[in-house]
């Protein structure tokens, strides 16, 4: 999951919860928000440890060889 869709997710959740006032029949809009929200909430932070991950992996290039004459 990226970080977009997770930020994406996040703010679906947030008007489902906060912003939506219909009453949907065995659904309660409400809940789904809530989870939408705990989601992305946890696919922003797994998608910022592998990028952070990714980073240290990278280091630094070796120095070049030293001229040989």
């Amino acid at each position: 999951m990226t970080i977009g869709s997770s930020l994406f997710l996040i703010a679906v959740g947030a008007i489902l919860k906060f912003a939506v006032t219909a009453q949907v029949a065995g659904v309660d809009v409400q809940v789904v928000g809530v989870i939408l929200m705990i989601v992305g909430i946890v696919g922003l932070v797994i998608g910022l440890m592998m990028m952070m991950s990714a980073r240290a992996r990278t280091g630094q290039p070796p120095p070049p060889p030293p001229d040989a004459y």
